[in-house]
């Protein structure tokens, strides 16, 4: 999950700018450039703030460390087998 303030800012952000076009602009091209402008405008952020690594401790992108323990022997694994005793059913962990 995203830091939600800061998203909603944005996000309010595109939708101020797209009512600003939309009353800019004649009508089949004010709406479609408003839409385009709510709908990517959010995307690119999001794609930024992944890019950059500032969604802080919220972000739905931290790197965990998962590792898999053999149910067999409890041996640590990150394969698709146990490095230990070959077996091929594990648990996450």
């Amino acid at each position: 999950m995203m830091n939600y303030k800061l998203y909603f800012i944005f996000l309010f952000g595109s939708l101020a700018v797209s009512i600003g076009f939309q009353m800019l602009l004649p009508f089949p091209y004010g709406l479609g450039v408003a839409l385009c402008i709510f709908i990517l405008m959010p995307v690119i952020v999001r794609k930024l703030m992944l890019k950059n690594g500032s969604l802080g401790r919220f972000g739905g992108m931290e790197e965990t460390k998962m590792h898999k323990m053999c149910t067999v022997c409890g041996n640590k694994s990150k394969g698709r087998e146990c490095s230990r005793c070959g077996s091929h059913q594990f648990r996450m962990k």
